[in-house]
């Protein structure tokens, strides 16, 4: 018998441990709960298979106290916690008492649930070991009662160091500084975990100077503190640091462990530096550092970041079985970053098991990538479908969605969903609610959120000051420029984009001069806002000056600028000259054809127009298809110029004929000049009369009710002849109709516009 317990103290495998099984069923040993005892201490150091080890304990017809208690610590070590509670009451049914270090398992695996275990160990005596008195105040510590904590830590005639430190990292824990301060300042000795705690507390608190200089006091710093101060500038935007702190570590002579490996990718994927990325890959291969999952997930997301999905998903294949829900998120967001969203989607489909994160990557990248319709369908598969509860990511994402094409209908039903399920909004959700509002053309709302925010960012006055640009509320824009200095908040290239764009569309050219005069750098995007303004206002020579005099060389938005101005002004000369600049830069895009084969058209040299179509089909660029689109229902209804195929078509048509005839009564000419080919007149009237734009409208005018306005979106500019329709449907049938095309909104009422017949 000795020389199998001597066995049992060397075994290091599984085989070995059913080796010695064998050994004891031979000699009939098996079921006695010495040996049964000792199996299962094996099982639990080898982390063997739960059904192997249950029938282990099976074989002991009756277990005693130490049998039980062994397989409390073996469940208690696999995480199996509904086992662990059926044990534990099993062995109260049997009047069993555990070993007093079980307890010690027992309430660390019940998490905050572990104060039901502090009466039996009072009831008990146990009360007094100092590791079951620390483990009951660590437990209170961690999960927020710090009040019991204190308490309990007060009633010890003697706290040992470990006590302290529970105490602090649960002050820590309640976001309570001053008591974390004063505990520390009072502890009679301290050791490398005190220090560290203090640096994790700093690190929580955002206050990275403080956290380092805890780090720099302390007298020994173990792997443990490099990785705390590492991991508090990596989580807080401080790549630099983190690896500046990552090499001073290795020059120390410190071997990193897998945390510290973890917040070395992670910075250097932030910073996003290829060399580095490859002098970090290199000391890995050189240290030769064994990777696990959590260093191989980073290694993937740095590697999906520098745009090498190649050797990510090499990385993602190569985990199999041992992927966890981090590992797909990161696959499919590096997906859904590259556009890839076919392959994200798979993966997507495919996961085991979706988290609220894998939710959000999928609904975000559809929102990103131009797919907002399916970003919106997705949301409501995840609502319909799931118990799993939205969070402030996915309601911003769908939010921008709903945004992009105008569902102001389906947010007011997410919005429902926010209040159903008490979603609370950070300034990120806020500005999604502001750019929706303002995307769907009510700025109302949108003024009205932004008024009730607490805290506001750059984010938040640039999202409103874009509203009101694209709305054409000019004097807003200026004056929230304003409040925006008085509030402390730098504004930056963005803003002045918004405000000069607000500018232009309010025709305000003496403010946007005054603007543009006070930008200390402008960049190439402000000269292109002041060649729209001085292009509005029929300043095209200065226009032409203004690039002319540019310090740097000018961008295709520039030049779409004064050929947007070119085609309103009719300078044919000009809009010549900025349209060879454009084809120059942007062969590719068919705007800057269409633009000019406009101006062409309008003057009537239909040999030019040809031309630029020829060219057009030489160089192999496509007219992008006018599509408009209309919310109903919770449904997007899209258009494109003479659909038949949706199923109100007869309807459309019918009504689309009675109003071209109530127009004609009152004088409506369709402006022929829009046809981009020289066919007979009538062909052209039926071209131009079949515009999308028109279609969603004469749609909505049939399913809404009457008086209420109409929202239609269009992917395309809005051209003249539709422009002039719908300024007299909007007189004729006395309703608002607010078109958003891709430059602007236009809010039509009573035959006039808001644009003031200028985009």
């Amino acid at each position: 018998m000795y020389d199998l317990v001597a066995i049992a103290t060397k075994i290091s495998n599984i085989s070995q441990l059913r080796q010695l099984h064998a050994h004891l069923v031979l000699n009939s040993l098996q079921s006695q709960n010495y040996w049964v005892s000792l199996l299962l201490t094996i099982c639990t150091r080898l982390h063997a298979h739960p059904a192997y080890a249950a029938s282990i304990f099976t074989s002991s017809p009756y277990p005693n106290a130490s049998v039980y208690s062994c397989m409390l610590k073996y469940y208690s070590r696999m995480g199996a916690h509904d086992e662990v509670v059926s044990l534990f009451r099993c062995m109260q049914c049997l009047d069993l008492r555990p070993h007093p270090s079980v307890y010690i398992y027992l309430i660390k695996l019940a998490g905050k649930s572990g104060n039901l275990f502090h009466a039996s160990v009072l009831k008990l005596g146990h009360i007094d070991d100092h590791f079951i008195r620390n483990t009951i105040l660590d437990m209170y510590a961690k999960y927020g009662q710090v009040d019991l904590a204190r308490k309990l830590f007060e009633q010890m005639p003697n706290r040992t160091l470990a006590d302290w430190n529970s105490m602090i990292s649960g002050c820590w824990n309640s976001g309570n500084e001053a008591d974390a301060v004063m505990l520390f300042s009072m502890m009679p000795d301290r050791n490398t975990i005190s220090w560290t705690a203090m640096v994790t507390g700093y690190a929580k608190m955002r206050d990275l100077e403080t956290a380092r200089r805890y780090f720099d006091e302390m007298p020994e710093k173990s792997v443990v503190s490099w990785n705390a101060m590492l991991s508090a500038y990596a989580q807080n935007e401080c790549a630099e640091e983190a690896l500046k702190l990552f090499h001073r570590m290795l020059k120390e002579g410190i071997t990193p462990d897998d945390t510290t490996w973890v917040a070395a990718i992670s910075s250097c994927s932030s910073i996003g530096n290829l060399s580095l990325a490859d002098s970090l890959l290199a000391k890995i291969n050189q240290k030769h550092v064994i990777l696990n999952n959590f260093v191989k997930t980073a290694l993937l997301d740095m590697h999906a970041k520098f745009g090498n999905l190649e050797i990510a998903r090499g990385i993602f294949d190569e985990l199999g079985g041992q992927r966890n829900a981090v590992t797909w998120n990161v696959m499919i967001s590096a997906y859904t970053r590259a556009g890839k969203l076919s392959l994200a989607r798979e993966l997507f489909d495919n996961m085991p098991k979706r988290d609220v994160v894998s939710w959000n990557s999928m609904i975000a990248g559809y929102a990103q990538n131009g797919e907002s319709a399916m970003s919106i369908h997705l949301f409501r598969e995840m609502i319909d479908c799931t118990d799993i509860q939205p969070d402030e990511v996915t309601i911003a994402s769908v939010l921008s969605a709903c945004g992009h094409i105008g569902a102001l209908k389906f947010s007011c039903w997410v919005l429902n969903i926010v209040q159903e399920k008490n979603i609370k909004f950070g300034i990120s959700g806020f500005n999604s609610l502001i750019f929706m509002y303002s995307k769907c053309g009510n700025v109302v709302d949108a003024h009205r959120i932004f008024q009730n925010m607490g805290t506001k960012d750059v984010v938040t006055f640039n999202t409103l000051i874009s509203g009101f640009a694209a709305n054409g509320h000019g004097k807003d824009a200026i004056k929230l420029l304003l409040t925006m200095e008085e509030e402390g908040i730098e504004p930056d290239h963005v803003t002045y984009i918004g405000v000069l764009t607000a500018c232009s569309h309010a025709g305000m050219l003496k403010e946007g001069k005054n603007i543009f005069k006070s930008i200390k750098a402008p960049t190439v995007d402000h000269y292109a806002c002041m060649v729209d303004l001085l292009g509005r206002a029929g300043e095209l020579d200065d226009a032409k000056i203004l690039i002319e005099s540019m310090p740097m060389k000018p961008h295709a938005g520039v030049y779409g600028s004064l050929l947007n101005a070119s085609r309103i002004h009719k300078r044919v000369e000009l809009g010549e000259l900025a349209a060879n600049k454009l084809l120059e830069l942007e062969p590719q895009n068919p705007g800057n054809y269409i633009l000019l084969s406009n101006i062409y058209a309008s003057a009537g040299r239909w040999e030019d127009v040809r031309q630029v179509r020829e060219k057009m089909r030489k160089g192999g660029v496509k007219k992008s298809v006018g599509m408009s689109w209309v919310e109903y229902k919770g449904q997007i209804h899209n258009f494109t110029v003479g659909d038949r195929s949706h199923e109100w078509s007869k309807d459309i048509y019918r009504l689309l004929a009675e109003l071209e005839r109530k127009m004609k009564r009152v004088g409506f000419v369709t402006d022929k000049s829009c046809a981009l080919r020289d066919v007979e007149e009538e062909e052209k009237e039926e071209m131009l009369g079949t515009h999308s734009e028109k279609l969603a409208i004469c749609f909505a005018l049939l399913v809404s009710e009457v008086g209420t306005p109409i929202r239609v979106v269009k992917n395309l500019r809005i051209c003249m002849d539709c422009h002039t329709a719908i300024k007299m449907i909007s007189k004729l049938e006395e309703r608002e109709i607010i078109v958003r095309d891709n430059n602007r909104f236009h809010c039509f009422s009573e035959g006039i516009c808001s644009c003031h017949d200028y985009w």
